[in-house]
């Protein structure tokens, strides 16, 4: 993955990134080598993820919560806290900026992210299969995710066609814009890999993506009220999370690492 090429697409990532990169206190020493390494040892998280349950697992392990990934950094250059656990692309993100973290080359599991939806909305769940499954077929998907992490990253980025269709309304997504590379701030506009998704996703039904940041933990309960009509922020399939809201296909997989201090 080329994070360096990406991030040069994208200040206001890089001013946030950047930003972790001049705390100059001197942090312990890392004692994180092994997933192993972890028992005992208090880990960062963002509040609600799949890392934040996989933490509540290890052997005596205190969890530190946090509301976005950031902070979590932070902490750990800081040595507040020992390691993060954080979806791969979005610390490749933070390392690529902290020369002072890393990421232990032991993963765990991969994930598949998917669209949440109410569980009543049988109708747009079928469309948005569709949907997803014409961007796979046309490379469309695929062109995305390259403008986010590829040798090419932060070229040919996605554009609606100049004839979009939007007789449908609008469409609310709610996501929480601080997970780099598939949602973030940059300037007023929220940006990434999900909402570009999104957009195309929109492009094919009929609709205009409205997009609602909030709280990560929000992003169900918004989805589940009727508030959002889709929940889109990283979210990975989890029997806990089907209990509330159904899930689109797949439209892409990833897996969750540990960031220590180097």
């Amino acid at each position: 993955m080329n994070t360096k090429k990406m991030i040069s697409g994208f200040s206001a990532l890089m001013m946030t990134v950047t930003m972790l990169a001049s705390c100059s206190a001197k942090a312990p020493e890392n004692t994180v080598h092994t997933i192993d390494d972890l028992n005992g040892k208090t880990i960062g998280v963002q509040i609600g993820t799949t890392g934040d349950t996989l933490a509540g697992d290890i052997e005596g392990a205190t969890v530190e919560k946090y509301n976005k990934y950031s902070d979590a950094v932070q902490a750990l250059k800081q040595g507040k806290i020992d390691a993060v656990i954080i979806d791969s692309d979005t610390a490749n993100v933070f390392v690529s900026k902290n020369q002072d973290v890393t990421i232990l080359t032991e993963g765990f599991a991969d994930e598949e992210y998917a669209i949440a939806l109410n569980l009543e909305n049988d109708a747009l769940l079928e469309d948005i299969n569709d949907a997803l499954e014409d961007l796979k077929e046309d490379g469309t998907l695929k062109a995305i995710k390259d403008f986010y992490d590829s040798e090419n990253a932060g070229t040919n980025p996605y554009t609606s066609p100049a004839d979009a269709n939007r007789s449908k309304g609008k469409l609310v997504m709610a996501t929480n814009a601080e997970f780099p590379p598939y949602e973030f701030r940059e300037g007023d506009k929220i940006t990434g890999f999900d909402v570009d998704m999104m957009t195309a996703v929109c492009d094919k039904l009929g609709y205009e993506l409205q997009i609602d940041d909030m709280a990560f933990e929000s992003v169900i309960p918004a989805v589940q009220s009727g508030k959002a009509d889709v929940g889109v922020a990283g979210l990975s399939v989890t029997p806990d999370r089907e209990k509330n809201v159904k899930f689109s296909d797949s439209y892409t997989v990833t897996h969750l690492v540990v960031m220590v201090r180097k």
